[in-house]
This record gives C-alpha cells, sequence and structure tokens, in this order.
C-alpha cells in the first residue's frame, strides 16, 4: 500500500499557489496524494497533479456555523473512509476545523496531523484582544498537532514561548518553496517582459510598480492608491494583479482619486515573473504577513521591494536588498517610490543584492525538508499523544 497523504486548505487556488510541487513530488515517489478545499473539484489547476480532489465545506470566516455543522463531518469521514497516514493542512480556519474533528479520530486511525501556519493570527501588531483569542485557540488545537511548521523566526519564538507543541514537533522552514530556475534570465526572457508591457500600453522607459496580493483587508492596497496618488508622477503606471471582494471598493478609490487609467487592475496572472521584471518595483504594504511568496518572487527576479517592518517581511529584506516602512506610512511608500524613480541605478543594484540572499527558499530544499518531516512523522511510535498532553498539562 503507498503512502497517503492528504493536504487540505481553505480555497482551491492555494493548492496552485503553493502545494502543486508538494504533490508532484511525492507522487513521482509513488505516494496517494489528494487534496481537500472548497469547491476543489471544479479547480482546474490542480487537475493532474493529485490522485483525488474532494470539496469540503468549510468557509474562511471563523464564526461560519458551517464549519462545525459541515467542515468537522465531512473531514471525518473522509480521513476515515481513506485511511491517509498524514492529513497536512494549511491555512487557519481548515486548521483548526481538522484537528479538532480528527483529534480522537488519529489515536485510533494513526493518522499523523500537520500544520504549516503562514503566519500566526495573534502577532506583535495584531490587537491585544483579538491576538489572545487566536493565541488561545492555537495553544489548545496544537494539543491536537503532530507536527507545527512555521516559516519565519517571530513566529517560531511565538510557538516556543508559548509552547503551542514540544519543542521535537516545531519546525521552521523558510516558506514553502520557489523553483529559483522560474526566475531567471532564461525563464523570463526580454521578449517575455515586452509582451507584458505591450499589454498593458506602456512605452519604452515608462515606469511601473506593481502589487501582487489578493484584494482582502490585510493587503492594504488602499495606502498603495493612496501612496501612487501622492507621488504625482504622470507618466507612472501602477498594477494590481489579484481578485477579492475588495475590489469594488479599490476601483471606487481610483475613480475618486482620478487615477483611471493609471491604475491597472489585471486581476489573476500566470505570467508573474513577466510582470515583475517589467515593474521598476513591487510594493506589499501589508500589515500581516508569514513570508510574502510576492516578496520572495520580486527579490528572486532582482527587482527591489518596498514593504512593510512586519513578521516575515522584514526577513527577507535584508539591509540594503529592500525598503522597509511602518504600516499605514502612506507618505513614506510615495518617498520612496520617488526615489526608485530617481535612482535606478541604486534601485537596480539593490534588486541584484537580494536576488543573491534567496538560495535558501528554492524548492528543492524546502522538499527536502518536508521529506525529512513526514519521514519523522512515519516514523513515530504511540506514546506520542500522552507526552504531547504532559507538555501541555
Amino acid at each position: 500500500m503507498p503512502t497517503k497523504v492528504l493536504f487540505a486548505a481553505n480555497v482551491s487556488l492555494f493548492f496552485s499557489k503553493f502545494l502543486l510541487p508538494l504533490a508532484d513530488h511525492f507522487r513521482a515517489q509513488g505516494w496517494q496524494v489528494d487534496g481537500a478545499a472548497p469547491d476543489a473539484t471544479g479547480w482546474q489547476p490542480s487537475r493532474g497533479h493529485f490522485d483525488q480532489v474532494f470539496d469540503i465545506q468549510w468557509s474562511r470566516n471563523p464564526l461560519d456555523p458551517k464549519n462545525i455543522l459541515r467542515g468537522i463531518h465531512q473531514i471525518q469521514q473522509l480521513v476515515e473512509r481513506e485511511g491517509y497516514d498524514i492529513v497536512h493542512v494549511h491555512t487557519p480556519v481548515p486548521a483548526f476545523i481538522t484537528r479538532l474533528a480528527l483529534r480522537n479520530l488519529r489515536k485510533r486511525t494513526g493518522t499523523r496531523v500537520i500544520y504549516t501556519a503562514h503566519g500566526f493570527h495573534f502577532h506583535p501588531k495584531g490587537n491585544p484582544l483579538s491576538n489572545a483569542v487566536f493565541l488561545g485557540l492555537e495553544w489548545l488545537a496544537g494539543r491536537w498537532t503532530d507536527h507545527l511548521v512555521v516559516m519565519n523566526r517571530e513566529d517560531e519564538s511565538a510557538a516556543r514561548r508559548y509552547r503551542i507543541v514540544p519543542p521535537g514537533r516545531l519546525h521552521y522552514m523558510p516558506g514553502i518553496g520557489l523553483d529559483l530556475n522560474r526566475y531567471t534570465a532564461e525563464a523570463v526572457p526580454p521578449s517575455e517582459v515586452e509582451r507584458v508591457r505591450a499589454e498593458l500600453g506602456l512605452t519604452a522607459g515608462q515606469p511601473l510598480f506593481s502589487v501582487i496580493a489578493e484584494f482582502i483587508p490585510r493587503k492594504r492596497h488602499r495606502d498603495a492608491l493612496l501612496a501612487f496618488a501622492q507621488l504625482n508622477h504622470p507618466s507612472a503606471r501602477l498594477a494590481l494583479a489579484g481578485t477579492g471582494r475588495l475590489e469594488p471598493e479599490l476601483r471606487a478609490l481610483t475613480r475618486k482619486l482620478g487615477l483611471e487609467g493609471r491604475v491597472l487592475f489585471l486581476g489573476w496572472r500566470q505570467d508573474i515573473p513577466a510582470l515583475i521584471k517589467a515593474s521598476v518595483a513591487t510594493l506589499l504594504p501589508t500589515q500581516q504577513e508569514g513570508l510574502p511568496r510576492a516578496v520572495m518572487e520580486s527579490l528572486c527576479l532582482g527587482v527591489p521591494v518596498i514593504g512593510t517592518n512586519i513578521r516575515g517581511v522584514h526577513e527577507l529584506l535584508y539591509p540594503d536588498s529592500g525598503f522597509l516602512l511602518e504600516v499605514g506610512d502612506v507618505a513614506g511608500i510615495a518617498k520612496t517610490m520617488r526615489w526608485v524613480l530617481e535612482h535606478p541605478q541604486e534601485a537596480q543594484a539593490m534588486g541584484v543584492r537580494a536576488k543573491e540572499c534567496m538560495q535558501p527558499y528554492d524548492i528543492r530544499h524546502i522538499l527536502g525538508l518536508h521529506e525529512q518531516l513526514y519521514a519523522q512523522a512515519l516514523g513515530e511510535g504511540s506514546g506520542r499523544s500522552s507526552k504531547t498532553e504532559a507538555f501541555h498539562a
């Protein structure tokens, strides 16, 4: 019988953004690799990468009652029916629901439950009340977690400080991995960059800034729009690549600021590397991250990043390889964008320095770390649950 692993996440898009290299890698080793997410069976980009996909009715909203009424029952049935050796869950709400649902079942079936935290919802810049709630939930769910993976040193420190899981069950991995071969001059030739620029209506030398992020509140696209308005550079363009529920609101703000025609809403793109190379810099004015892929992609391509001084981002933007501003510093973002336009050679040199620091984030390194993690999980003895409970007592 092959080893069977189930990847679970809050949206099907998560698979194609993060998990397909993992699925391909372990299927190539003879494993059965399945996926579970809302509407997973209809998500075309995942086809051919998983043996099976299943629809799970859970929501990204932690207060949505269907998480309890449907999600728990569905994941229990699925794991018991399919007999998974490993359930590896990403994103916070499905992670809590899955661990709650399998807290007793895993003891009977021997299923190992692994959670990769893409940034804890409690963090130093968060609201104290919500921090307390999310910390309490993570601590509680830690009792039902065989292994916890974190992707930045700040979360690693917090997990140790609050004893969310025993030390031997905590693992640091520098992100979910990037195929660095996709971020080279050969993989992103000038012809592809020029194709993107022509599609966007840009003339030679016309500067483009890009934001690559889902349209959700914590990404703070509003700050990017307000800063771009302050930049007051008529030929510059700002591209917003992504989708999400805030798009109508951001389009309305664009009109209000008089930026129509200068702000480009691109939707979901599959040519992100070329878009980045077409830009003089990328922006991420976010207030909460784990280890943002958009920043890593930009740095791999040697394009400087204007980011916020928060967990996960400041680990990537080494001194002299990017710009760090405080969350909400619209004037600072505008000033930095202006500096990039006025000092193109210095900005380009900054991007080159950043590219030299990205080797630890290569997908081959991350796949090796997952192999070690899964080998440890599969090789564990039956004394796991009593040790975990004693740790939390």
